[in-house]
């Protein structure tokens, strides 16, 4: 029996974790490299999974996985957490949080040209209005300050926020090869997989951590972006009865974040960014509402 009730507030933590990360990302990123915060975060992750199978006594399930699962663990491990957050948290390293976190939400623009491209999923032309709003809204983001306030943004760090979303998809279609798997041992093994990836190159960088609020933040970012808000919308969409309604609430992360990074960080938001994010976000409402509806119309 569905409980709706429970699925709103296990969305609720979701979207209260992810909103809040943009803002640890940059504490963080003020202590420590790029890749010392990813790996903590990693490896935190890492363990809370591992309690988790603990819990739920399915560490047995492993023994279920085969030998070419193994191999597609293996890759998207490589894609998230290892490539993924690298990219990401570099691209939070050279712009304000409240530029970097609205565009990566352009993520499912890329998956569908992605999906169009490899999957041969044919895209309804209604949609490719949806998807010129978003990327209009990354481009108002992107070039906004400038325009009004003179300020210059890294165009490395845009490029890599943007780069962070083709990585997100890839990991999204390669994931999807191991659906059948439960998901906090797939979970599990990407973060196992990628953990590995990251110690591997560690004797090549250069680690220095010594600040407890650094350890703190990426171990925040670690339980808040990579574990917790995955469980709980996992818990939120087997629970309720309306899961387009529960995936559409993650949308408030973003805006929210906005509020939590002036009053964190202390930056002052942009009018270009309230206006990017809400054309990304209304782009992406767009195609599922009404993208949606007219291709199932379509013959």
């Amino acid at each position: 029996m569905k409980d709706d009730n429970k699925a709103i507030l296990y969305v609720s933590i979701t979207v209260l974790s992810w909103a809040t990360v943009a803002s640890a990302f940059k504490l963080a990123l003020s202590i420590l490299t790029y890749y010392e915060l990813l790996l903590i975060a990693s490896i935190t992750a890492l363990i809370a999974f591992a309690i988790m199978l603990t819990f739920r006594k399915q560490w047995f399930l492993l023994r279920s996985v085969s030998r070419r699962q193994w191999r597609m663990f293996a890759v998207a491990g490589t894609l998230n957490p290892a490539m993924y957050y690298l990219v990401l948290f570099k691209s939070y390293e050279l712009l304000p949080a409240q530029i970097a976190q609205p565009i990566n939400y352009m993520w499912p623009v890329v998956l569908s040209l992605m999906l169009a491209v490899f999957a041969r999923q044919r895209i309804p032309a209604v949609k490719f209005v949806g998807m010129a709003i978003s990327l209009a809204g990354v481009a108002v983001i992107s070039i906004g300050p400038g325009q009004l306030t003179g300020t210059n943004l890294s165009a490395l760090g845009i490029a890599l926020g943007i780069g962070s979303a083709f990585v997100w998809a890839t990991y999204w279609l390669i994931n999807r090869m191991n659906a059948e798997t439960d998901p906090i041992v797939s979970l599990f093994l990407n973060f196992f997989f990628g953990t590995i990836e990251l110690l591997m190159i560690a004797p090549f960088m250069k680690i220095e951590i010594s600040s407890l609020q650094g350890v703190l933040a990426a171990v925040y970012s670690g339980l808040f972006e990579m574990t917790i808000p995955f469980i709980c919308f996992g818990i939120a969409l087997k629970k309720t009865n309306n899961p387009a309604l529960i995936n559409h609430l993650c949308y408030l992360a973003p805006f929210l974040s906005l509020f939590i990074i002036h009053v964190i960080l202390g930056e002052s938001i942009y009018p270009t960014t309230y206006t990017g994010l809400a054309l990304i976000v209304g782009g992406l409402l767009f195609n599922e509402y009404i993208g949606i509806r007219y291709s199932l119309r379509s013959p």
